[in-house]
């Protein structure tokens, strides 16, 4: 069997993303079994246990494997906080990418193909929404209707649909005019049916794309309105929210903020390598 070429054979950095993410996902599922302790209980005389390693390198005799990560100031286990964390900025951020991805697609697609004014509304709506600072709209937003779950994703959703739709309408576009549309159209075929059988399944690869970008953009913006009161609300175990309750002993247990911020870093970095993975065509 011939060896591969270069090109086909799968990058490390690919590799190693795709690795971190599915940890992060299983740990997400499997957080009820194989956490250590309850997120939500605390242990007041177990304030600010340092992480194991703090006895092999300082002979911390509070370090111990009964809190592999230490605890935060009221004493919960950060371990436990951390994978019961996955669980939601991975619901808020994959929710949120297939919500915002479907809705610019459709919208993108539609105006692509139809043209004309409805294509014009769309670009009106498209530079609308990027005239709009995210950060700020999900401020006012959320500070406005509320903080919960529910109210994060679809915030969310209705401010991160841009991406898709440029991608989209810029796609079909070009599509239509090709002579694969034109024979579709000669033979009778319907509209839906063009789009769904002949353009649909050359945007898929491209909104794959736009999903991980946009999983990795939502995961950032709920933990920063968590971060600043606005996103999930207290005891949730949300990596924004711990942050946001370890700023306060960064000095005293900088594990508080160093856990939680490497575990967020490594989920949007992930996501963003397999994205350009995908987009530069090394997933195929």
């Amino acid at each position: 069997m011939p060896l591969l070429r270069p090109m086909q054979r799968p990058r490390a950095g690919l590799l190693a993303a795709s690795a971190v993410l599915a940890v992060i996902v299983a740990v997400a599922i499997l957080a009820p079994w194989i956490s250590p302790d309850d997120p939500f209980v605390q242990h007041l005389a177990e304030r600010r246990i340092p992480p194991v390693w703090h006895a092999w390198f300082w002979n911390d005799p509070r370090a111990g494997w009964a809190h592999p990560l230490g605890t935060d100031k009221v004493g919960r286990d950060t371990l436990s906080r951390l994978l019961f964390g996955a669980r939601i900025s991975l619901l808020v951020g994959g929710v949120t990418a297939a919500v915002s991805t479907m809705i610019g697609g459709v919208l993108g697609t539609v105006a692509g193909y139809l043209g004309g004014r409805v294509d014009l509304a769309a670009s009106f709506l498209i530079q609308a929404r990027l005239a709009l600072p995210v950060i700020l709209v999900a401020l006012t937003t959320v500070a406005v209707f509320g903080g919960s779950l529910a109210m994060l994703v679809v915030v969310l959703s209705l401010l991160l649909w841009d991406r898709a739709a440029v991608m989209t309408r810029s796609a079909t576009s070009q599509l239509r005019t090709l002579e694969f549309v034109q024979a579709a159209r000669a033979l009778g075929c319907s509209d839906l049916r063009i789009i769904l059988t002949g353009i649909l399944p050359n945007l898929l690869g491209g909104l794959a794309v736009i999903a991980t970008i946009e999983l990795g953009n939502a995961v950032l913006l709920e933990a920063a309105l968590s971060f600043l009161g606005l996103g999930v609300r207290p005891p949730s175990p949300s990596w924004g929210l711990m942050l946001a309750e370890g700023k306060d002993d960064i000095f005293f247990a900088p594990w508080a903020i160093t856990i939680p911020g490497t575990a967020l870093f490594l989920l949007v970095l992930s996501t963003s390598v397999i994205g350009n993975a995908v987009q530069a065509g090394d997933g195929g």
